[in-house]
């Protein structure tokens, strides 16, 4: 399967994701909350492993792919609990999910052109600009 849906499957996941966030936010402590999403992703990736395994999937393992891996946990920790907080202060899903997700784009972009040293085409980078452009209206005009 090509990569563009997946790619499609993963935003509709991470939009369900903040939208679920959003409706638990105020209602569960931050900390908890984001403990408790991160032990369902674990059943579900620990289930999907086990599966692949037995279907007699290989799993390479290298020390560098794994510390990578466990810097992407704790940004992902970090960001869960941070995403628990911004909800329960109020912040509407439909401008908080925006700036996080457009943020994050933004950042991801950078790494991958100073750090990573990947490339962006001409549609691509009009493409990052568009998204700068939109979280700038977005934060410009938010309720604060």
């Amino acid at each position: 399967m090509h990569w563009i849906p997946l790619a499609i499957v993963t935003a509709a996941a991470f939009g369900l994701y903040n939208i679920f966030i959003k409706l638990s936010a105020g209602k569960i402590d931050e900390v908890l909350g984001a403990v408790i999403l991160q032990v369902v992703a674990a059943i579900f990736g620990g289930a999907y492993a086990i599966y692949l395994h037995l279907s007699g999937h290989p799993f390479p393992i290298s020390t560098k792919g794994t510390l990578f891996a466990v810097g992407a946990g704790a940004a992902i920790g970090v960001a869960e609990i941070l995403t628990f907080v911004v909800y329960s202060k109020g912040a509407p899903a439909s401008m908080a999910t925006p700036l996080i997700m457009g943020g994050s784009i933004l950042i991801a972009a950078l790494i991958g052109l100073l750090a990573l040293r990947e490339s962006l085409a001409l549609t691509q980078i009009f493409g990052v600009a568009l998204v700068i452009a939109g979280v700038a209206l977005i934060s410009a005009f938010s309720p604060s």
